[in-house]
């Protein structure tokens, strides 16, 4: 990722920053992907530009898959993390969500107790939840004499929302849970939702993330959507999970947060042919309504386009996608921003990708203070013309633990 010179920094980067109205803070974060597990190594990892990529032949012992690497973790498994209790029949979608979880806890100064956890939920985004766990428990409905040797032990992980529920039950949090099915624009989708949600008051603090798997489902239905775009990134599996809360109300306790979110737009531009470089009688195509909604975002944000430093996109490799991206933050940014690819490490995620580009950020915040409340937009297109995007301004992590 090469840099490049940063603006002025803002008015509001100075030490008596106070936080815009309707802002969310990120307290805290975590990840679990084939590039690094937890907050602190994915930022070395995303600073030095590593690779994902790992050898995943014999990741599934009977099953072939289209290619001998991917941005997978073929050592994963939940019980090194969480332990055994409890998780034994837990999906690869919700372990993931879990660990996920569990790390961004673990990374927040939040203390969550008795008093609070009332007021303290989940939003997680998927695209189907766990598609091999659906489809295996589909199968045994075929092949097995029903009722009785289908296990029933599986049927709660063809749920869509079992990830977020059993976070839920496993950290003890009483408030919202919610599952948000958002394909590309799944993470982004998810901390529109969490604003609203902390707006309205229906919760003091939420996780807020998305996650994906890779199986051999993920892997040949990749494969075969885009055989003829060699340049794609390989396919990906992870997950990215973000303690929000109010930043007034952090900033009122005295706390400092690894970031805020300033607004996140979508919308969608889906032409007719499939294809979302062109509008459908008279709409927008998708790279204009791109461009629309970074403008929006920035205008909600109180910005200029000057003041972005940084584009975390989600870019993939898929020609005709990545052009419509491109098209849409240059429109509405010029070309003077760094670009943070970030699938070209961690693979393609889908609805994980989100969450994993806004991680990709915090990433770079977190160990380098010549950055701190400067300005990065995370954009995402879909297939179907679907575009979101968000504004961040984020700090490095020794302000907040040393208070200064």
């Amino acid at each position: 990722m090469n840099a490049t010179a940063l603006p002025d920094a803002p008015p509001e980067a100075a030490a008596g920053h106070l936080p815009r109205d309707g802002a969310l803070a990120i307290t805290g974060w975590g990840t679990v992907c084939s590039l690094a597990i937890g907050a602190e190594e994915f930022s070395a990892a995303v600073t030095e530009g590593r690779s994902g990529l790992r050898d995943v032949t014999g990741m599934f012992e009977d099953e072939d898959l289209p290619a001998a690497e991917a941005c997978a973790m073929p050592d994963f498994r939940v019980r090194d993390h969480l332990g055994r209790k409890g998780t034994s029949f837990f999906d690869r979608s919700t372990s993931l969500a879990l660990v996920g979880c569990s790390l961004a806890l673990d990374d927040t100064d939040l203390a969550v107790g008795d008093d609070n956890r009332e007021r303290v939920g989940i939003v997680l985004g998927t695209t189907a939840g766990s598609i091999r766990a659906t489809g295996e428990y589909s199968r045994e409905t075929l092949v097995q004499d029903r009722p009785y040797l289908v296990n029933p032990m599986l049927f709660p992980n063809t749920v869509m929302n079992c990830a977020a529920g059993q976070a839920a039950i496993r950290h003890r949090l009483k408030g919202v849970n919610a599952t948000v099915a958002g394909g590309q624009l799944a993470g982004l989708s998810a901390l529109r939702y969490a604003r609203n949600l902390i707006r309205r008051d229906y919760a003091d603090a939420l996780l807020v993330g998305s996650v994906e798997e890779f199986s051999p489902h993920t892997a040949w239905g990749t494969h075969h959507l885009y055989a003829d775009d060699d340049g794609r990134a390989p396919v990906g599996e992870g997950s990215a999970v973000f303690v929000v809360e109010d930043a007034a109300a952090v900033h009122r306790a005295g706390r400092l947060p690894d970031a805020e979110v300033l607004a996140v737009e979508v919308g969608t531009y889906a032409p007719a042919d499939g294809r979302p470089e062109a509008g459908d009688r008279g709409r927008p195509g998708a790279a204009e309504g791109l461009a629309t909604c970074i403008a929006r975002a920035l205008e909600r944000a109180g910005a200029a386009p000057s003041e972005v430093w940084a584009v975390a996109s989600g870019e993939s490799g898929v020609e005709h996608r990545d052009a419509v991206e491109r098209r849409g933050i240059e429109a509405a940014l010029g070309t003077t921003a760094e670009r943070l690819r970030v699938k070209r490490s961690t693979g393609e995620c889908h609805s994980a990708s989100g969450s994993l580009q806004i991680a990709a950020l915090l990433g770079r915040h977190r160990i380098d203070p010549a950055l701190d409340g400067r300005l990065s937009v995370v954009t995402s297109c879909s297939p179907d013309g679907a575009v979101g995007a968000a504004v961040l301004r984020g700090w490095h992590r020794a302000r907040r633990d040393h208070r200064g």
